[in-house]
């Protein structure tokens, strides 16, 4: 990097937890403990889109950051509800989007959190912006003996040092990353028919042989030891017409608008990191070593306190807390997975939706009966309805990267008259 060039780093959250605060206050203080704040003319930003109803919180959970905090960031924007209208107004006043437009691109549900984000750190000339998530802390854990050993990770500092040579980079997860829980297979439930379930919610990077490996593990995945141990990075390669990502521990190189783009999901989905996923074909997308500990299920908290756990807990069915969070998440995937076929298999896409209705009218009434919720035959409805509006949904993806185009062009050219 050069020493003399100031680099304008942003950290980017678009969250409705108040508990984002300790998930901050953990990774300045991580990138304060690094060696490349001594190094590099680096200004640390902090983008934060909240949204209030979320979780029933107020504008101060979001904005009342402790001085300690305050002190190692250069510059904070805080965007809810009425800062982004008043940005929402002076782009169509300028006449760069209309108001149909404004929806779409910043106030469709969590993609549209992101694109405020990203819109906010572009407009404010930051070089490399960083997702990272409120339930995602900057830490490893790994099974290599009896205990649970823990290891810090150098999060922020791990991607200024790759963003350089790369499009977008992207760390690796560890925790409770897939809502997953032990599963003993039974006359109820056999392996057979929950195989054939998840293989037809899944995706190519969810799929029956992480799911099943992370079940064995009762829900966790563990930090792989050779990544912890060496300094490797990899450039991630093209899969069904994609370079899956995921949303957090994400860096992106804003350096050159051309090569950026937006976040899209269907409307009442998620899949915002799936779907940028299959824009980046061109893109160089690096691999980099660092995780982040996702706390899935809000149980972890005191890690950031220092309290590690010498035997993480498995996710077992008898809990309504972990049944319902596996049925948001079937839901969530059943949602956008028509929309991510019809982008990367459309010439094969009639026949992987027929594939999908036979797999799951075999397999969900055992998995009504086994996890004891009806609940899930909602799951046979999503995809009927999301199936029915593909070609709408694949518009809007198509219609936020022209919206796209139009923001950056205008923010590049106001940047030029300056």
């Amino acid at each position: 990097m050069e020493k003399n060039k100031k680099i304008n780093l942003g950290i980017g959250f678009a969250t409705g937890r108040k508990n984002f605060r300790k998930v901050l206050k953990t990774n300045v203080y991580n990138w304060e403990e690094s060696d490349l704040t001594e190094k590099e003319n680096v200004h640390l930003n902090l983008i934060v889109a909240y949204d209030l109803k979320y979780s029933n919180t107020k504008s101060t959970d979001y904005t009342n950051i402790s001085k300690g905090v305050l002190n190692l960031v250069d510059n904070t924007y805080f965007i809810g509800n009425n800062t982004i209208q008043k940005e929402i107004d002076y782009l169509i006043n300028e006449n760069v989007i209309t108001r149909n437009e404004a929806w779409l691109f910043f106030e469709n549900g969590y993609a549209g959190k992101r694109n405020t984000v990203l819109y906010t750190a572009i407009k404010n000339k930051i070089d490399y912006l960083i997702f990272l998530d409120d339930d995602e802390y900057p830490m490893a854990v790994s099974n290599t003996r009896a205990i649970a050993i823990w290891s810090g990770q150098h999060v922020i500092s791990t991607h200024l040092r790759y963003i350089k040579q790369a499009d977008v980079t992207n760390g690796y997860h560890c925790g409770y990353i897939l809502p997953i829980p032990y599963i003993e297979f039974n006359d109820t439930l056999s392996e057979h028919d929950f195989r054939l379930f998840i293989g037809a919610i899944s995706n190519d990077v969810i799929n029956w042989d992480n799911i099943y490996s992370t079940m064995k593990n009762g829900g966790v995945t563990y930090a792989d030891t050779k990544i912890l141990a060496g300094n490797v990075v990899e450039e991630v390669q093209q899969i069904n017409h994609a370079k899956f990502i995921t949303g957090s521990n994400l860096c992106i190189n804003l350096t050159d608008l051309s090569k950026v783009s937006p976040f899209y999901n269907p409307p009442g989905a998620r899949g915002e990191d799936t779907f940028l996923s299959t824009c980046l074909r061109e893109r160089k997308v690096l691999r980099v070593p660092c995780y982040t500990f996702h706390d899935g299920f809000s149980t972890y908290g005191n890690l950031m306190n220092g309290v590690l756990p010498i035997k993480l807990k498995s996710i077992r069915v008898d809990s309504e807390l972990v049944v319902k969070r596996f049925y948001r998440a079937c839901i969530g995937w059943i949602r956008y997975k028509p929309l991510l076929l019809y982008i990367t298999q459309q010439e094969n896409y009639e026949e992987k939706i027929e594939e999908m209705r036979e797999q799951i009218t075999a397999s969900l009434p055992s998995v009504c009966a086994y996890f004891g919720c009806q609940d899930f035959m909602n799951i046979s409805k999503e995809l009927e309805r999301y199936n029915k509006n593909v070609k709408k949904h694949y518009q809007q993806f198509l219609d936020v990267q022209q919206i796209w185009a139009k923001i950056s062009k205008f923010l590049t050219n106001q940047e030029c008259a300056k």
